[in-house]
């Protein structure tokens, strides 16, 4: 390389922020000179091509190592199913489920990846049972209102794989109301299960209130059945008197929060014309 070639050399770079743009101080000064562009284009490209491969390029972990030691014959939840939680949310309670070998002994080492719909995820997605044949993780629901069918899988020696569906249970702004409003005038009637936030009157009740979750009572009544009997009182469809009306407590958004609330966390739930449950 001549000198005069090692004169004609960039000295630096200049970097203009508010363009986005790299340009060499020297090319600036002489812009005629093809072969300066040339050499600064080119380290512009193999620049650029830097930045964008370290700015955009997802970097994923690497692949699980996880190696089955053991191995069962049924897969059984031991809690956290049935959860209801708001959309979006990790569910306050993790999903916890169990291997068993033929004999219903925990297995210890059995590789056990749980999946559901889109939206939905678990930290962690998979691992290996502990020495109670139990596996744990964090469920954190999707951004619709929805029954949302999940899914857990082991396999035996054979590699036969073993499925378990769990259901949780996400409730969007509307049903959340509902949800608020049962825990407020509901509950202590409705819910046999008393909590740490309310004793439960349901079983001081001659007549038994149907809870909630009772689908193959309520799925029967139509939306206006339930806003009458909300309204007015349990005489309003030949009920109990046992139950007061709220027409005067409730308003008729909160009344329809209500039904909306009753309608998703109903077992069965009601299938109305139109909806799509969400499932693997």
């Amino acid at each position: 390389m001549t000198g005069a070639e090692k004169n004609a050399r960039p000295q630096r770079l200049k970097l203009n922020r508010s363009r986005c743009d790299y340009r060499s101080a020297e090319a600036l000064r002489h812009p005629r000179s093809g072969a300066t562009l040339i050499g600064h284009w080119r380290t512009l490209v193999a620049f650029s091509l830097i930045v964008v491969s370290a700015g955009c390029t997802h970097r994923s972990g690497p692949a699980s190592a996880l190696k089955a030691t053991g191995f069962g014959a049924a897969l059984v939840e031991s809690s956290g199913g049935k959860q209801i939680g708001a959309t979006g949310s990790v569910l306050a309670q993790p999903l916890v489920v169990q291997v068993n070998d033929e004999q219903g002994n925990a297995v210890t080492g059995a590789l056990v990846e749980f999946s559901g719909p889109a939206g939905v995820s678990f930290d962690p997605q998979s691992g290996v049972t502990d020495s109670s044949g139990q596996l744990s993780t964090n469920v954190t629901l999707g951004s619709m209102a929805f029954r949302y069918q999940l899914a857990a899988r082991t396999s035996t020696k054979a590699q036969k794989p073993v499925d378990l569906k769990i259901e949780e249970i996400a409730l969007g702004y509307q049903q959340m109301v509902g949800f608020q409003l049962d825990n407020k005038y509901c509950g202590r009637c409705h819910n046999p299960e008393s909590s740490a936030e309310r004793v439960s009157n349901y079983d001081n009740l001659e007549v038994k209130p149907h809870p909630f979750t009772e689908g193959d009572t309520l799925n029967k009544m139509t939306d206006a059945d339930l806003t009458a009997i909300i309204s007015h009182g349990g005489p309003a469809l030949n009920k109990s008197a046992l139950m007061p009306p709220y027409g005067y407590t409730l308003s008729k958004a909160e009344i329809e929060a209500l039904i909306a609330y009753i309608r998703l966390i109903s077992d069965p739930p009601q299938h109305a014309s139109g909806t799509v449950y969400a499932q693997k």
